[in-house]
């Protein structure tokens, strides 16, 4: 893959696009897009950054909804932000039904994106709520920025913030 590297971030999508909810976001009446994060991706996307979702979406193994489902998600989501996100990777695996490599904190689903776009790890960044969305990012030398302050402390990400807008200012202000 020649020419020029593209600088990306990477998505976590339940509690950094979306309200995270413990029954799982897959209805779209009930996918509530959190605030500033139109705003984000905006900013983002004018700054030249790739957007790439990266989502663990085990429901769908667990037959707690389908994968049209989460896809109508996604089209209510890129709706909502002008079409600015460049591709959505999901797992659909849970550890109960079946293991898989895609699933956070495991890095394939990072790599299968920085092989498709041309991705330059040291221009790139992830952002996350949890220790497996920071694991794999850190593991692939991508910087890390986590939205909310629950983390345990050996998966601190570089940088924490309370929402997509301020990491994306933050971004911003780094690149």
């Amino acid at each position: 893959n020649s020419g020029k590297m593209n600088r990306c971030i990477f998505l976590d999508r339940d509690g950094v696009l979306n309200k995270d909810n413990p029954n799982y976001s897959y209805r779209v009446d009930e996918f509530q897009i959190l605030p500033g994060v139109i705003e984000a991706i905006t900013l983002l996307k004018d700054a030249g950054f790739l957007l790439v979702v990266v989502t663990n979406q085990s429901g769908i193994a667990q037959k707690i909804y389908t994968e049209a489902q989460m896809r109508d998600c996604h089209d209510y989501l890129q709706s909502a932000c002008a079409h600015r996100i460049d591709h959505f990777y999901f797992c659909p695996h849970h550890p109960s039904v079946t293991a898989s490599l895609a699933r956070k904190p495991g890095t394939l689903m990072f790599e299968k994106a920085i092989a498709r776009f041309n991705i330059d790890v040291r221009t790139s960044w992830m952002v996350g709520d949890r220790g497996r969305d920071i694991i794999p990012a850190r593991d692939l030398g991508i910087a890390t920025v986590q939205i909310g302050h629950e983390i345990e402390p050996v998966n601190k990400a570089d940088f924490a913030v309370d929402d997509l807008l301020t990491a994306a200012q933050l971004i911003l202000s780094k690149s």
